[in-house]
């Protein structure tokens, strides 16, 4: 992609690269830092002017003269956007160098389909390199991993198979076995993008390996793995994808030239709307549904409520949009955990205002290193600390310092509650049903492998999330209410009738009675007694 600076370009408002959670995307840079005589993409009042029609198309813009006939919305959505009042034409974002692997000649220009963040970092460096260091862009990590075990084989299957076109049965058909999770998870999270060769095959300069051990693959990207490749193209010459990656805006995407993520899973194109970005909705193409219901969650909490009554107030148009002096009526998703206030820059790393990490089966304060990862708090780069010092300071905007402290006590207390009386043992027994030999290694092939799953995977976050924003009935009925409902329901009387039906068997009773042990120690808590007596042994 063609460098910008030429035409005087600079980061400017509305244009911020986006990528995440709430996609806070607001200008990076002061009205005083836009270059001498650059068109302002602001109206009075701070609100942007409507977007001036590029007229005529050829004169500005070639692509778009012929795409308004093909393609019309497209151009209409780029056309109101602060894009093309800033000038910033099709080829400034399309335009492809020599040797990109997905690089193809279109009338007179060499061009690629796919815009990455490695192309929008030519105007959006900064925005583009916190970007790459969020864990938004890691998303993709999940893929063909025991995370992705559910959607790519229980749901689904590794491979594919044949079968006979109904409608005509001398047609043979293949079934993708991995369809819902190139529909599902992977429009979410990312795809590696793949492009088809000539005899057929997929490649892609991207690799995961599971590690033996389990947990998230491997991810490597290696150029050279394409060398060589007769690539194949279409009748307009254009590479062809594969259709197993592409179409695809996953946040964490693999792309072809090395970059990680998209910048329109938060800025749709052709606009690439700072307003969209702005509002909760956008968030909810992911962060919503019974495992992480965090949009749904935001909508019941008292901010979601302000929100939607407020809306007027809440200048989404605005140029730089810093709470606290464009907008104080209510919070939104990219509020909190990414945009400006009067004391914090805006960033595209949610991660930074982020203390407990609620995702796994026990939460974990997020002590990190400089590559994001959870370390020792000794090691740690950023500790959970001075990731939760930064959020008080949006919080302190509207909010109270005593105010501020009390709900986090009240989170906090929520959270080891949790971690210690549910998520911990339950955590200790699976294990020790695995080691043991009293279930099958392989995940998802015994009842209990489901029920846990359900316990922290989905009701544990719903309560944990809930409490995280204060929505008090996805904290509870949502949440605990159900948590202890399958805990002692369905979790520990499963438990229990794998470990007696291994009492049986003389090969197996030493290792059940070790895991029996573990079984009785929970039972045995004061805090289990009440629903837990029958279980006990000496009952």
């Amino acid at each position: 992609m063609r460098y910008l600076a030429s035409k005087g370009l600079e980061r400017s408002a509305g244009l911020a690269l986006a990528c995440g959670l709430a996609a806070a995307i607001a200008a990076c840079t002061t009205p005083e830092a836009e270059p001498s005589g650059a068109a302002s993409p602001t109206g009075s009042g701070g609100a942007p002017a409507a977007a001036a029609p590029v007229e005529p198309y050829g004169a500005k813009d070639a692509c778009a003269s012929c795409h308004l006939r093909e393609t019309p919305g497209l151009v209409a959505h780029w056309q109101g956007s602060t894009h093309a009042v800033m000038d910033v034409m099709c080829l400034d974002c399309h335009e492809a160098e020599a040797g990109d692997l997905d690089a193809f000649e279109h009338e007179g220009a060499l061009i690629s389909t796919i815009v990455t963040p490695k192309d929008c970092a030519e105007c959006h460096d900064e925005e583009a390199a916190e970007f790459q260091a969020s864990h938004h862009s890691k998303g993709g990590n999940i893929l063909h991993s025991l995370d992705n075990l559910l959607a790519e084989t229980v749901e689904g299957y590794r491979g594919t198979w044949k079968i006979r076109n109904p409608h005509d049965p001398k047609q043979v058909l293949e079934v993708n076995g991995l369809a819902f999770a190139n529909s599902g998870c992977h429009q979410c999270h990312g795809s590696q993008i793949a492009l088809m060769t000539t005899d057929g095959r997929s490649l892609t300069p991207w690799s995961l390996e599971q590690p033996p051990e389990g947990g998230k693959a491997v991810v490597t990207f290696d150029a050279a793995a394409m060398a060589g490749a007769e690539i194949a193209r279409d009748e307009q010459g254009r590479p062809v994808y594969d259709t197993r990656t592409w179409p695809n805006t996953g946040i964490g995407r693999m792309n072809l030239d090395g970059s990680r993520g998209s910048c329109t899973a938060c800025h749709s194109r052709h606009d690439f709307s700072a307003r969209r970005a702005r509002q909760p909705e956008n968030c909810g193409k992911c962060h919503l549904g019974p495992d992480h219901p965090q949009k749904e969650i935001y909508e019941e909490s008292k901010h979601g409520i302000a929100y939607r009554d407020l809306i007027g107030d809440m200048n989404l148009d605005g140029e730089e949009w810093v709470l606290g002096a464009d907008y104080n009526a209510a919070p939104t998703c990219a509020t909190c955990h990414m945009s400006a206030t009067k004391d914090l820059k805006i960033t595209h790393d949610p991660r930074t205002r982020i203390s407990w990490n609620n995702r796994p089966a026990i939460s974990v304060r997020l002590d990190t290193d400089d590559e994001g990862h959870v370390v020792p708090p000794e090691q740690a780069t950023s500790t959970w600390q001075d990731k939760r010092a930064t959020m008080k300071q949006v919080c302190t905007n509207c909010h109270t310092s005593r105010y501020v402290d009390g709900f986090y006590a009240q989170y906090d207390d929520f959270v080891t509650l949790y971690n210690e009386k549910y998520a911990k043992p339950g955590a200790k027994l699976m294990e020790a049903l695995h080691a043991y030999g009293l279930i099958s290694k392989a995940n998802f092939d015994d009842e209990i492998e489901w029920t846990w799953f359900y316990l922290w995977h989905h009701e544990g976050r719903r309560g944990r999330h809930g409490a995280s924003m204060m929505a008090p009935d996805y904290a509870h009925w949502h949440g605990t209410y159900e948590v202890a409902e399958r805990w002692y329901v369905e979790f520990l009387p499963q438990a229990k009738e794998i470990i007696d039906h291994a009492k049986e068997d003389p090969a197996k009773r030493a290792n059940a009675e070790k895991a029996d042990k573990i079984l009785q120690w929970i039972l045995s808590k004061p805090w289990n007694a009440h629903s837990a007596r029958g279980l006990r042994e000496d009952r």
